[in-house]
């Protein structure tokens, strides 16, 4: 298909000026084409934001204009060209490129705890980018890095000064990655993923603050997302980019109001929808609690006393049915995920706990452990709950053994083949690793893992949050399949309030380890009491944009 290219912007010399753009990486065994002659511009003030899914080529694309990517493994053929400003990048000398890196155009990474170094200040690393590129004594750079975290909207910036990562919310730390990326005021910023470990009102307040930054200093930016509610609350212009290719640009409106592609049309109509399973109002409690309590002692000094206690959760009361799903909603550190593994009993909680009508709350050693096959968890992030070391068939296979489930290695297999097909995976790839596999494929392997035990009671630690639009949708409707089959009772995880919506029957918002709000999912989505549900539900549907109009077509 030939690509429809506005040359409308085409009279005016473009910041950045990419054509036929190619990246190869060179293997022992075999050459792969991560992105296949693509071509774009930038203007000045201007924001593009490259979408497609994980593994279309948009961040390997994004590195090769500060030419980061690890060389000789990875090399641009013949006719590949990336200009700024009419100057050739590709095969520009070190000099050049320290001249530009940072100076002229920077970059904000995804993860910000893993690109800020665990071992310096936040001092130390804003610092290290005055001292390299404007030459600035350490009086000058630490006035220098004082405006730009109040010009992010860091509070009490000089208090910050000797702080280190790990004591910064995900949003600081954010904010932090963005002033140093703007440490020496770039012509263009390139922001990969900038948002995606983020709660919807903490995204809010960095799109926010990267409109008023591009105001007040006149960049550019270049936006990489699957999300494409922040595509159109952000671009002026959108490629959209498949298998390394793009297969459609034009303006953002053009875009989302007449998509042209079938790729296009298959990411606006990605996002999770449907309604919550049908679930039955006189089914039995399942899962109960009264006044849970999880506090944490803050000890200090030599002796170590404790001082204080963080009050993780602090009162929370529920109760589920057989069969139908609660949603626990909130920012990070409400304590949302502290909750889930007090009710399955993995970590020390006060209150009354009870599941299937009998208490559990002091229930320990093998009673505790023969309760552990009806109550499973999936967790958040699924690369890091999956041994590395071991293949999906042995990795499904550990509960099977621990509950002594299925007679001999023959009856086993048996269930994990199940199991790997009821969550739509071929059997066939039991004996790889969870590397071979994609996110959303990992996500299916740890519900598998779960599933294989036949559970009645499951806790959703935050399931799609790592995952793109499209594949997040796939997992909600496996979800919602697996609930109807195995008559299954979900504890949802989420700060994706739409997401959420989807799935749940009632929802509890909490707030710094407390119930701020709960009620039917009818009730908290359509008329929210509290001015803090009102804040999340509005942070995450202003960011809903999803053209019905494209979808239909």
């Amino acid at each position: 298909m030939s690509v429809l290219v506005d040359h409308s912007t085409e009279e005016k010399q473009a910041l950045l000026d990419i054509t036929s753009l190619s990246v190869q990486f060179h293997g022992e065994d075999e050459t792969v084409d991560a992105v296949a002659g693509i071509t774009y511009k930038l203007m000045e003030g201007q924001t593009v934001a490259l979408v497609g899914e994980s593994g279309s080529g948009k961040s390997v694309s994004a590195l090769s204009i500060l030419q980061l990517l690890p060389y000789p493994q990875a090399q641009h053929p013949q006719g590949s060209s990336i200009k700024y400003r009419g100057k050739e990048i590709i095969g520009a000398d070190d000099a050049t490129m320290r001249d530009i890196r940072g100076n002229k155009i920077s970059i904000i990474f995804q993860e910000p705890m893993t690109s800020l170094n665990p071992l310096h200040t936040i001092e130390k690393q804003i610092n290290e980018v005055l001292f390299v590129h404007k030459g600035m004594g350490k009086i000058e750079a630490r006035k220098r890095t004082l405006e730009l975290l109040k010009l992010v909207g860091i509070k009490d910036p000089a208090g910050r000064l000797k702080s280190y990562p790990h004591e910064l919310s995900g949003g600081q730390r954010q904010r932090v990655m963005i002033a140093m990326a703007l440490a020496n005021e770039p012509d263009l910023l390139i922001a990969d993923e900038p948002t995606t470990a983020l709660d919807v009102t903490i995204q809010a307040q960095i799109l926010e603050l990267l409109k008023d930054l591009q105001e007040k200093l006149g960049m550019s930016i270049l936006l990489i997302t699957h999300d494409l509610g922040i595509v159109r609350k952000m671009a002026d212009r959108v490629c959209v980019m498949t298998k390394g290719q793009i297969v459609e640009q034009g303006p953002t409106e053009k875009i989302f109001s007449t998509p042209e592609h079938p790729y296009t049309q298959k990411l606006l109509a990605a996002e999770p929808r449907g309604k919550p399973v049908e679930s039955n109002l006189d089914a039995p409690e399942i899962m109960a609690c009264e006044d849970i309590k999880v506090h944490f002692p803050v000890k200090r000094g030599i002796f170590r006393r404790t001082v204080s206690h963080i009050k993780a959760v602090d009162g929370i009361s529920l109760s589920l049915q057989e069969g139908h799903t609660i949603g626990i909603v909130g920012e990070s550190g409400s304590g949302k995920t502290t909750l889930g593994l007090a009710l399955l009993r993995l970590i020390s909680s006060k209150g009354a706990i009870r599941f299937d009508g009998k208490s559990i709350a002091t229930t320990k050693g093998s009673q505790l452990r023969s309760l552990r096959q009806e109550m499973q968890i999936v967790f958040q992030d699924p690369y890091g709950s999956l041994s590395p070391r071991l293949s999906i068939g042995q990795i499904i296979e550990e509960g099977l053994k621990v509950h002594r489930l299925g007679g001999n290695a023959k009856e086993r297999e048996a269930l994990i083949i199940e199991a790997l097909n009821e969550v739509g995976l071929n059997p066939e790839n039991r004996h790889r690793y969870p590397h071979e596999f994609s996110g959303g494929q990992r996500q299916r392997i740890a519900i598998a893992r779960a599933m294989v035990l036949k559970p009645r009671f499951l806790v959703l630690d935050e399931p799609t949050s790592a995952l793109d639009m499209s594949v997040q949708a796939q997992i909600v409707d496996l979800l919602r399949n697996l609930q109807i089959k195995h008559n299954l009772t979900y504890l949802f995880i989420s700060h994706d309030l739409k997401v959420v919506r989807t799935l749940a029957d009632n929802v509890i918002v909490m707030k710094d380890g407390k119930a701020v709000e709960t009620g039917t999912a009818k009730e908290i989505f359509e008329a929210p009491q509290t001015a803090y549900t009102q804040a999340l539900i509005k942070a995450a549907f202003d960011l809903e944009v999803v053209n019905q109009d494209a979808i239909s077509a």
